[in-house]
C-alpha cells in the first residue's frame, strides 16, 4: 500500500494506492450519512455497489457513458436528486468512474449548498494518475470542455489498480498517454522505463505520476504558474477533442493529448513519442479543418488576448513555456496534423 498526502493546508487529503483498496472504502471514507454515488453504465456495477454497501443511506445514480453527460443538464439532474432526497451540508458525494464522472460529481459537490464533502474512486488509468487529484472540477458548456467549473479538493481519493483489469486496451492506452505527458516534462528516468516496457510496471507508473502531479498542485493549487505545465499536449489536444465530439466515433481524451504532445515537442522527442504512442495504439496523425481548429483553440482557457501559453518539450524531463499566436501553433502542428 502507498499513501500519498496532498498538503494543501485546510484542504489536505490522502491518496491511497492499494490493490484491493475498494474493499476498504468504509475505512477510508466517512460514509455514515446520505451519500450520492455518481457512476456510469461503462463502469462495472460491482464497484458502485461495493461503495454503497458501506453507506448509511446510499443513492446511486448511473448515467450513460460518455463526455456528452458532462453537461449542465446532467449537473442540474444530480442537484435535483440531492434536493429530492433532502441532502444537507453534512452529507457527501462519491464519484465512481473515469474523469467525466469525477469532474461532474466534483462540481456538484462543490456547488450544492456552497460545498459538501467529495470523495473520488477513479476506475480508469487516466483518472487514477491525473484527474482524480488536484481539485479541478467542471462541466462542458457551449461546445467547449470544462468551461464552467471550480477548484474543489476531494476529502480523500481511493485508487485500486485491480479495477483496471476490466478496462479496455484503448482506455488503458489513453491513461498511459497522460503518464507519458508527466514523465516527458518531469521525470526522464520514468520516461525511459515506459519506452522500454510498461506492462509490468503499472503500479509504479501510477505512483510516480501521482507524485509529480501532487508536487505541482502543492506548489500551485489554482494554476497560476507551475501547474500550467500539466497542460503539455492539452492546448491542441483539447481543441481536437472539442471538434471530435460531434463525430460518430470520436477520439478519446488521451488520444487527443498524444497528438497535442507531438505538436509541441522537438523533432527528436517526436520520434520517441511516436514510438511509444504506436505501441499503445494511439493515433499519431489527424485530419481536420484549420478554421475549426483555430476557433477551438481561441476558446482555450489558457488564451490571453491574441496569444496562448503553451508548454514545449525540447529535452525529456524538462519543459519551457512560450506564448504563441494561434497561427504560430498551427504552423507547429503541420508535421502532425493534415489541415485543409
Amino acid at each position: 500500500m502507498s499513501v500519498l498526502h496532498m498538503e494543501l493546508g485546510a484542504n489536505s487529503y490522502d491518496i491511497t494506492v492499494e490493490r484491493g483498496a475498494l474493499q476498504r472504502a468504509g475505512e477510508l471514507f466517512k460514509l455514515d450519512r446520505k451519500v450520492l454515488i455518481v457512476t456510469d453504465d461503462g463502469v462495472p456495477f460491482k464497484y458502485s455497489d461495493k461503495i454503497a454497501s458501506f453507506c448509511k443511506e446510499p443513492y446511486v445514480v448511473t448515467l450513460p457513458q460518455g463526455e456528452q453527460n458532462k453537461c449542465m443538464a446532467t449537473y442540474m439532474k444530480l442537484l435535483e436528486k440531492m434536493v429530492e432526497k433532502k441532502f444537507t451540508r453534512g452529507d457527501c458525494v462519491v464519484a465512481v468512474g473515469g474523469g467525466v464522472m469525477g469532474d461532474l460529481a466534483g462540481f456538484v459537490a462543490a456547488s450544492y449548498m456552497r460545498g459538501v464533502d467529495f470523495y473520488n474512486v477513479p476506475t480508469t488509468l487516466l483518472s487514477q494518475i491525473d484527474s482524480s487529484i488536484g481539485g479541478k472540477v467542471a462541466v462542458d458548456f457551449a461546445g467547449y470542455k470544462n468551461l464552467v467549473g471550480a477548484f474543489y479538493q476531494p476529502k480523500a481519493v481511493l485508487i485500486d489498480p485491480d479495477v483496471l483489469n476490466t478496462l479496455s486496451s484503448r482506455q488503458f492506452g489513453c491513461g498511459m498517454a497522460e503518464a507519458v505527458k508527466m514523465f516527458a516534462t518531469f521525470n526522464a528516468e520514468m520516461f525511459c522505463e515506459v519506452e522500454e516496457n510498461y506492462d509490468e510496471k503499472i503500479d509504479k507508473i501510477i505512483i510516480e505520476a501521482l507524485k509529480i502531479k501532487k508536487a505541482v498542485v502543492e506548489e500551485d493549487e489554482k494554476e497560476k504558474g507551475l501547474r500550467k505545465v500539466l497542460n503539455f499536449g492539452h492546448t491542441v489536444g483539447h481543441a481536437i477533442e472539442s471538434i471530435e465530439e460531434s463525430n460518430d466515433y470520436p477520439l478519446f481524451h488521451g488520444e487527443c493529448v498524444g497528438l497535442g504532445m507531438l505538436c509541441m515537442s522537438s523533432p527528436d522527442i517526436v520520434k520517441r513519442l511516436r514510438h511509444i504512442l504506436h505501441r499503445m495504439d494511439i493515433p499519431t496523425s489527424w485530419r481536420g479543418y484549420e478554421k475549426e481548429l483555430k476557433a477551438a483553440m481561441l476558446h482555450d482557457k489558457k488564451a490571453g488576448g491574441d496569444t496562448i501559453t503553451v508548454i514545449i518539450v525540447d529535452k525529456i524531463g524538462t519543459f519551457r513555456e512560450e506564448k504563441m499566436t494561434v497561427d504560430e501553433i498551427v504552423a507547429r502542428c503541420r508535421e502532425v496534423l493534415s489541415l485543409s
